[in-house]
């Protein structure tokens, strides 16, 4: 018998597997024979569905808001993750980066605005969920409102949801 762990290279794109083997052996013949082969992925390299529900996913823009009464853009910019899209409600600059949102919440948290959903929908997937809909934002520097379409799609990223 032999047990262990090996590392496959795939030709094509170079990638390595690592997996957990076992060979059983048998000498037939003359000659050592595999009588059984066992392998499977290394269970650290699977990802398991983290769980979350319609109410969690809504509990996750509270978060969002929550970092923006901090008046902290690295604080809301953190409830992003690496590969996070901002397409913000009062810009039309796109910010594909960690640099740009926080850029963006440094004015925006000096309006010191607090959100409200009016209306949404939420979906929910393997590791992902979307929530969109309407909210509105109070500033409260000057009591103005913002009403705006959102979507929030949230990634489970490093053992916590990301937007």
């Amino acid at each position: 018998q032999d047990a262990g762990i090996y590392e496959f290279t795939m030709g094509t794109t170079g990638a390595k597997v690592k997996g957990r083997y076992s060979f059983i052996y048998v000498h037939e013949g003359g000659e050592w024979m595999i009588a059984h082969h066992h392998s499977s992925v290394m269970p650290e390299g699977i990802i398991s569905a983290e769980k979350i529900n319609e109410e969690e996913v809504r509990n996750l823009f509270g978060l969002w808001n929550n970092a923006l009464a901090t008046k902290d853009p690295k604080q809301v910019a953190d409830r992003y993750s690496k590969k996070g899209v901002l397409l913000p409600t009062m810009s039309d600059v796109v910010r594909t980066d960690y640099a740009g949102i926080v850029d963006y919440f440094t004015n925006f948290c000096k309006l010191e605005p607090q959100g409200e959903i009016l209306s949404g929908d939420i979906i929910i997937g393997t590791n992902w969920a979307q929530d969109a809909g309407i909210y509105e934002f109070t500033m409260g520097t000057t009591g103005a409102k913002v009403k705006g379409r959102y979507t929030f799609v949230y990634l489970f990223e490093d053992d916590e949801w990301k937007i």
